[in-house]
């Protein structure tokens, strides 16, 4: 490694972190302001606030942060290097333009294997301790479920209710049905379900169990039946904080149960699990455009760099939204919806590169 290489990195490296420093060390003194009543009103513990909080808080800003301000970075340093001649005189010393992009790409191949740990394995627990302070103190736990419920409990036996009220452990229009290999056919019904935390059991309330088996149907009624089945209260509610607190395993786990109920809502897990390995990726794309658009000496010297930057990089996170809300609500793939930006951006930085100054 030349002393170029490890100028380019201490610069690198140097100007992303202090960076990344600044932004959080100001949303932290925000965040202070706006949750000191909080604090105090509901006596938080000081260690709690400290560790539990916002030592928790940190690595989901560096990882939510971490692209814009490695593109924001590369763009700042390169430019001053430009304006200095630095890059000139590189140039022409017989170093080509794909040889000086070497230190930038371990640079940005460091910041993405980072984000990547970050995102898969150290913020999901990290998550977890936030959140768990957020809603002891100062935060409402948000869980909720839908109407008209439609799951596959197991193979070939499917479960349906209109409402379930977490509150009182009652749901309405129960029905379980099951098709059995050897072709029959039954299906359990009441009117109401209710959830036996202490039995670990649903009491049935004004049940019929239909029996179909070729022509011949036989029908059972009651007024009361407790039975044991593949299905708790857990498995109904839509928690908000499932996808964070989960790590990359968990997170594919999850999404295998999710399909095998047939829930509505497996594509915003299947696009957060693609975003968790697309996103690093980005480091890298921003970090070869960064460095094409800054690299050449203007007029305008930095702030034209920066502003030509910022376009670009608030123009990406914009069409990673559009892709995934049409992969959430449309019919776009959620691998397609993920990797679409990279691939245009990334094709945006071969073209920038190729025209870049040799």
């Amino acid at each position: 490694m030349s002393i170029i290489d490890k100028y380019i990195i201490k610069k690198f490296l140097g100007t992303f972190f202090f960076a990344i420093g600044l932004i959080i060390i100001i949303v932290i003194i925000f965040d202070i302001s706006e949750r000191i009543d909080d604090f105090l009103r509901n006596n938080a513990p000081l260690n709690e606030i400290i560790f539990d909080y916002y030592l928790n808080f940190i690595p989901y800003f560096i990882n939510l942060f971490s692209p814009l301000f490695t593109f924001i970075a590369v763009v700042f340093f390169t430019a001053k290097m430009a304006s200095r001649s630095e890059i000139v005189a590189i140039l022409s010393n017989g170093i080509s333009f794909k040889r000086l992009m070497l230190p930038y790409l371990l640079s940005a191949t460091l910041l993405a294997l980072l984000s990547f740990y970050l995102y898969n394995f150290l913020i999901p627990p990290a998550n977890e301790k936030r959140l768990d302070f957020e809603y002891a103190y100062f935060r409402t736990r948000a869980t909720y479920s839908d109407r008209n419920l439609h799951m596959q409990i197991k193979p070939n036996v499917y479960a349906y209710l209109e409402s379930y009220n977490f509150k009182t452990n009652v749901g309405h229009r129960f029905a379980l049905e099951s098709f059995n290999p050897d072709g029959s056919y039954s299906k359990l019904s009441s009117r109401t379900a209710r959830w036996d935390s202490l039995q670990g059991s649903w009491q049935l309330d004004n049940y019929i169990i239909r029996y179909i088996d070729g022509l011949t149907e036989t029908a059972k009624e009651g007024t009361q039946l407790d039975t044991v089945i593949n299905l708790t209260p857990d498995g109904l509610e839509r928690n908000v904080r499932n996808m964070d607190v989960m790590n990359y395993k968990q997170l594919r786990k999850f999404i295998a149960q999710e399909k095998l109920k047939g829930s509505e809502d497996v594509v915003f897990y299947i696009v957060e699990k693609h975003r968790r390995i697309a996103n690093p990726f980005a480091t890298i794309i921003l970090t070869f455009i960064g460095v094409s658009l800054s690299s050449r000496k203007l007029r305008g010297g930095i702030g034209m760099h920066l502003g030509a930057g910022l376009t670009i990089s608030f123009s990406y996170i914009l069409f990673m939204q559009i892709t995934t809300t049409f992969a959430t609500y449309g019919n776009l793939s959620p691998f397609i919806s993920v990797w679409i930006p990279n691939a245009v951006f990334g094709l945006l930085g071969l073209y920038l590169l190729k025209s870049a100054p040799k």
